[in-house]
């Protein structure tokens, strides 16, 4: 893989994500009790021999820049190996925001250039999987192809989600659509993809805008070689709430789809420094994951706990997500919540309370009730299913009533407090 540079999409905004992805990239979205989501990138480029790693950035990039680092946790520091982070800026020729994914491509094809690599690999951030890029790369090779893309099969109810592919049956790609409502195709694009580097150069001449319509689309329509590898292993977008929360709760199961013990393919990441996690009388925890740092003297249930994570006596959290440095204090209910960093939970509030509601505009929710981060509840506060609480929420926001299904408290965002 030395002739290969890897370029990760990370810039997205994560609308789906709502306030988890308000202050962060979805790729520095923390996961699984430890991880972000983009250490299973950057995990796979480590162990598939890719040494040279771009990471392109856009949305509130603070927090991925700080996790990224030097790329020390994936062994990219080394004399010859390297990653570095590709924000946006202005030049007298160019405008600086990242029109799109192709376009992110564009604005940075000096550091493809001065690499001198004979193809790209080109990746998302926001997915979590384990792929030996190896295997995907030979592929390409062994057909001379001008492009090679990494499918799954899927279920005709999840077409809508993916980049479908038809092809033939030696895998070349026969036609391209673009999260169509229905289809006959049944294998997905994952949103990883080799290129020649001279057919990426080409494409991207016309400066286009997104990726997969006006590259990937257009070089299929074109009859170049565009070829499909077929991938079996675990994947998951967990770019919209269900689905992380889904791909979280897995990895609870006696037999779980993604293995985060396989000592063959570690996940690699930046650890924190915590202490081991501590169990006070009247602890009692069954089916859960918890981090470093947790003090647990209450009930906890079905849940993933990550590092610092303080459940006082009398406190519940069930079927949840609860991240970094969260303090549920005692007699506090959490369910069927995620919850993130550096959250208070009042004495004896709960979250969580109650039925999801059928109503189909709160479908996206999942059923689930969102708290954002540095959010503080009430003592006491009732806050139902499928209710938003925004980053930064203070006391005084929740007034003396429930908060009912559909509810939204709005962010205390620090540049919005400004304004």
């Amino acid at each position: 893989m030395r002739d290969a540079i890897a370029l990760v999409l990370a810039g997205g905004g994560g609308e789906r994500l709502s306030v988890l992805a308000t202050e962060r990239a979805v790729s520095a979205v923390p996961f699984g009790g430890k991880y972000r989501i983009i250490d299973f990138a950057l995990s796979n480029c480590c162990h598939s021999g890719v040494r040279r790693v771009g990471v392109i950035t856009q949305h509130a990039p603070a927090s991925l820049h700080d996790h990224v680092g030097s790329g020390r946790a994936w062994d990219l520091d080394g004399r010859e190996s390297g990653i570095v982070i590709l924000q946006p800026f202005m030049t007298r020729d160019q405008a600086g925001w990242y029109r799109g994914t192709a376009d992110a491509l564009a604005q940075n094809w000096d550091v493809i250039e001065e690499s001198r690599a004979a193809r790209v690999l080109v990746l998302s951030g926001d997915h979590v999987y384990k792929m030996d890029y190896r295997a995907l790369m030979a592929a390409h090779q062994r057909v001379s192809a001008a492009v090679t893309l990494a499918v799954l099969a899927v279920a005709p109810d999840q077409v809508h989600r993916f980049g479908m592919v038809t092809t033939d049956a030696d895998g070349r790609v026969l036609g391209f659509e673009e999260k169509p409502q229905r289809t006959d195709a049944h294998l997905a694009s994952m949103g990883v993809c080799v290129f020649e580097s001279e057919v990426l150069r080409e494409a991207l001449r016309g400066r286009p805008v997104d990726l997969a319509l006006d590259v990937l689309r257009v070089l299929v329509r074109s009859g170049a070689r565009v070829q499909a590898c077929e991938f079996d292993g675990y994947f998951e977008d967990v770019g919209q709430i269900s689905t992380y929360y889904r791909a979280n709760l897995d990895l609870l199961r006696p037999d779980p789809r993604l293995l985060l013990h396989d000592a063959r393919w570690p996940i690699l990441t930046r650890d924190e420094e915590r202490p081991p996690v501590l169990l006070l009388p009247g602890a009692d925890v069954a089916g859960s994951l918890v981090a470093n740092g947790c003090r647990i003297a209450g009930r906890v249930r079905n849940s993933v706990l990550f590092p610092g994570v303080t459940v006082r006596a009398g406190a519940e959290v069930t079927d949840s997500v609860v991240m970094q440095d969260v303090i549920v204090e005692p007699g506090a209910k959490v369910r069927a919540a995620i919850v993130d960093k550096l959250v208070r939970v009042g004495e004896g509030a709960t979250v969580g309370a109650g039925d999801p509601s059928p109503d189909p505009s709160l479908a996206w929710l999942d059923g689930l009730t969102l708290i954002g981060k540095d959010a503080e509840i009430p003592a006491r506060a009732t806050v139902g299913r499928q209710v938003v609480v925004g980053v930064g929420a203070r006391p005084s926001d929740f007034g003396g009533e429930a908060l009912a299904p559909g509810a939204r408290i709005a962010d205390h965002v620090a540049t919005q407090e400004l304004a």
